[in-house]
């Protein structure tokens, strides 16, 4: 990973990056995990603490639904003193776009909320990318060699404002980027400019996430040991050399997006 520039959202001029995370109770696989604790603090606040840390970002906002069961997610927006936007359960793309509404950002950075490990520096070396390079869309996932906890998209308002006026199929709205990515240049589409940020080494196969009952135990084992403000390659690292991957090794990475797939099939 390369060295943290010295650079902050002030040198940036109008080019302002909101990053939104994505909050709700409502997991088909563990239902309320996002206010599951560790050593007090739920992993939402944990996972904010992080955002929090980057000098990147000048806003952040949790996008959440408006179910009452999320009333809590929006209580620790609160208590946080982070903005919050309520949206469609289903239509997570319509959330994140009116989410982004709000301030109109030049761009944004997304992230989900089940990732309390996600590394401050690693977004603030993506969005420094994404601007250098002028690009409408840069991320670590379209080759996935950083693990499944640290996932980063960069894109500008633009680009999502187009995804959400023209994208049509299910898997394209119960996800945020999947057109942005289908019709991306690194994809051999033409509509967003893109490229991918690589690791140096392939981690794919770290979990440092939280899907399943299993996953959380990890998380708790390796915050025990590390606490919360390790780099990710030090967390990625002690995953496999104790040989963590043995407990959830079977869990499928992005096993929301496949499932979303399957129903265009059925459609």
């Amino acid at each position: 990973m390369s060295k943290k520039k010295n650079c902050s959202i002030h040198q940036i001029g109008s080019m302002k990056i909101v990053g939104i995370t994505q909050a709700r109770t409502g997991s088909t696989r563990f239902p309320k995990k996002l206010l599951e604790t560790i050593d007090g603090r739920s992993l939402l606040e944990i996972h904010i603490e992080k955002l929090k840390q980057s000098t990147m970002l000048n806003t952040i906002i949790i996008a959440t639904t408006n179910k009452i069961e999320d009333d809590e997610v929006v209580q620790i927006a609160k208590d946080m003193k982070i903005k919050y936007f309520r949206g469609s359960e289903n239509d997570v793309l319509d959330r994140y776009y009116k989410a982004a509404t709000e301030v109109r950002p030049f761009g944004i950075a997304r992230f989900t909320a089940d990732c309390p490990l996600i590394d401050p520096v690693l977004i603030d070396e993506i969005i420094e990318n994404f601007l250098d390079k002028k690009l409408d869309y840069y991320s670590n996932i379209l080759e996935e060699t950083y693990p499944d906890g640290q996932d980063i998209e960069v894109f500008t308002f633009t680009a999502i404002e187009r995804a959400w006026k023209e994208a049509k199929i299910l898997s394209d709205r119960e996800h945020v980027t999947p057109f942005i990515k289908k019709n991306s240049t690194f994809m051999n589409g033409s509509m967003f400019t893109s490229e991918s940020h690589k690791s140096d080494t392939n981690y794919q196969n770290v979990r440092l996430t939280v899907d399943e009952k299993i996953d959380l135990k990890v998380i708790k084992n390796i915050i025990k040991e590390l606490g919360v403000n390790r780099g990710w390659e030090t967390y990625a690292k002690y995953y496999l050399n104790n040989k963590l991957a043995s407990l959830n090794k079977n869990i499928i990475r992005n096993e929301g997006y496949k499932t979303s797939i399957t129903k265009d099939k059925k459609a």
